[in-house]
C-alpha cells in the first residue's frame, strides 16, 4: 500500500499557524515581487480567485472582500515543509518527498495494521506539533493514493482526513467519480485527445486497450493506466541530482547601468555556486541571459543570451561569479531598460571526481573557504558572508511589501505571546 499526504491549502496554512485569527478568512499568497496569486485558502477559491491571477487586477476584489494578502515566505514555508516531513518520515521507513507539501509513504509490511487508524493518527500528530492540516489517501498504488487523497480533499468531514481504496468496488467507484481532466500525469493535450475517444472519466482511461494507450500516451500513458487498474507499476523515486540549477529574478525597477546589473548577476551565481555546494556539485558551463520589460511597448527591446564552458569544473562563488560577470559584459548593451536576469549552471561532475588538467583548475583554497562561508550563513542566517560585488544591505531586490515574519529561521522574528 501507498500513502500520499498532502498539507491543505500549504502556503495559506503557514501564515495561519502563527495568526490563528486568520482562520476561516480568505488569504491569497503572492509570487516574486508580488506579481499574481501562486496560493489560495478554500475562502479565496470560493470568491472566484482564480490562480494566476495578477494582483493589481484583483485588488479593488481583495479590498472589497477583506482578503488577506501575503508575499511568499519562502523560507517560512521551507521551514515548516522540512517539520511535516520529519514527522512523517516516522510512519515508513520509505518515503518520497514529492513536492513542498506532498510525500509519499510505501507501507510494505503493514498488512497488520488498522490502516485507517494509522492514517488519522498521522494526520492528528501532525496537525498537533505544527499547526498544519494534511490528508491522507492510501490505496495499492501511487495513483489510486493520489485519488483517494483527492476524495478526502473534496469530502473532508465524511472521511475523517484519510480515505482507504482498499477493495474492487471502492476502486472502480473512484475511478468512475474522478474527471479525466483530473488523473494524475494527465496534461491538456493528452485530455483533449482522450476526450475525442469518448474517454471522460478515469474509469474509461482504464478500459482503453494497452495498445492504444502505449501508442498515443507513450509507455509513460501505459504505466499510468495499470497502476489506476491496481496494478502497482509506479514505485517511489529516489531525490535525483539536479542537472542544472537556476537563479532569476525580475527586478523591482527597471536597470538601465551595467554596474546594477553586474550586482544582481553576481547575486545570483553566488545562489547557484552555494546550491551546487548542497548536493555535492561543480558546473562545467554556465548561461547568463538579460532582457527587457516585454509588456512596455514604449521603451526599446533585448533580449539576449550567452552560455560560457568552463576551464574547470567549479561551485566557488568567486569562480562562479566571476564567469558569470564577464558573460555579462558580453551581452550588455547601453540605452535598453532591463527588466529581468540571470544565471544557469549546467553540466554537472560530482566533486569529488573532477578530472585536474595540465594548467587551468579550480583554486584548491576556494574550497575550505567554501565550506566556512556555508556553515556562517547557515549560523547566522542567508547571505551575512558575501562578495565585495553583491548588494551589502538586502539578499533580494524584490517587492515584498506583504511579507510575514520569518517566525521560525530568524530569530528577531520569532512570535510574542502575551501572558
Amino acid at each position: 500500500m501507498f500513502a500520499l499526504i498532502d498539507c491543505n491549502n500549504f502556503y495559506a496554512s503557514c501564515e495561519r499557524v502563527f495568526r490563528p485569527d486568520l482562520n476561516g478568512k480568505p488569504i491569497v499568497v503572492l509570487s516574486n515581487n508580488d506579481g499574481c496569486v501562486i496560493a489560495r485558502s478554500n475562502e479565496a477559491k470560493n470568491l472566484g480567485i482564480p490562480m494566476g491571477a495578477p494582483a493589481f487586477e484583483y485588488e479593488k476584489l481583495f479590498n472589497h472582500h477583506k482578503v488577506h494578502v501575503f508575499s511568499a515566505n519562502f523560507a517560512l514555508y521551507g521551514d515548516m515543509s522540512n517539520r511535516v516531513m520529519t514527522i512523517l518520515s516516522d510512519y515508513s521507513p520509505q518515503m518520497e518527498i514529492y513536492s513542498i507539501d506532498e510525500s509519499f509513504l510505501k507501507l510494505k509490511g503493514f498488512d497488520l495494521f488498522n490502516l485507517q487508524s494509522y492514517g488519522e493518527e498521522m494526520r492528528k500528530k501532525v496537525t498537533k506539533w505544527t499547526g498544519i492540516p494534511i490528508s491522507v489517501g492510501i490505496a495499492p498504488t501511487k495513483s489510486l493514493s493520489k485519488l483517494a487523497n483527492r476524495i478526502v480533499k473534496k469530502y473532508p468531514e465524511q472521511t475523517k482526513g484519510c480515505y482507504i481504496i482498499d477493495s474492487y468496488e471502492k476502486r472502480i467507484k473512484a475511478l468512475k467519480w474522478l474527471k479525466i481532466e483530473n488523473v494524475w500525469g494527465i496534461g491538456r493535450q493528452h485530455t483533449k485527445r482522450l476526450q475525442a475517444q469518448n474517454v471522460f472519466t478515469a474509469y474509461d482511461f482504464t478500459q482503453l486497450s494497452d495498445d492504444w494507450v502505449k501508442n498515443n500516451l507513450t509507455i509513460v500513458g501505459l504505466r499510468l493506466k495499470h497502476d489506476l487498474q491496481g496494478i502497482p507499476t509506479l514505485d517511489l523515486t529516489e531525490a535525483q541530482m539536479k542537472k542544472n540549477i537556476a537563479t532569476t529574478r525580475s527586478f523591482e525597477t527597471n536597470y538601465t547601468k551595467f554596474e546594477e546589473l553586474a550586482e544582481r548577476v553576481s547575486t545570483f551565481a553566488s545562489s547557484c555556486a552555494e546550491k551546487l555546494r548542497k548536493q555535492k556539485s561543480c558546473c562545467n558551463s554556465l548561461m547568463v541571459f538579460i532582457h527587457t520589460n516585454g509588456h512596455r511597448k514604449d521603451l526599446p527591446q533585448y533580449s539576449r543570451n550567452i552560455v560560457v564552458k568552463l576551464p574547470f569544473a567549479t561551485n566557488s562563488t568567486i569562480e562562479l561569479s566571476g564567469f558569470a560577470l564577464k558573460a555579462l559584459k558580453k551581452i550588455f548593451k547601453d540605452g535598453y531598460a532591463y527588466k529581468k536576469a540571470g544565471v544557469i549552471v549546467q553540466d554537472f561532475t560530482p566533486e569529488n571526481r573532477i578530472q585536474q588538467t595540465l594548467f587551468d583548475n579550480r583554486n584548491e583554497r576556494h574550497i575550505p573557504l567554501m565550506q566556512t562561508i556555508d556553515k556562517l550563513n547557515l549560523q547566522f542566517g542567508q547571505q551575512k558572508i558575501r562578495l565585495a560585488s553583491q548588494d551589502t544591505k538586502r539578499v533580494w531586490k524584490m517587492k515584498q511589501q506583504k511579507l510575514s515574519p520569518h517566525y521560525t529561521t530568524n530569530l528577531n522574528d520569532i512570535i510574542t505571546i502575551n501572558v
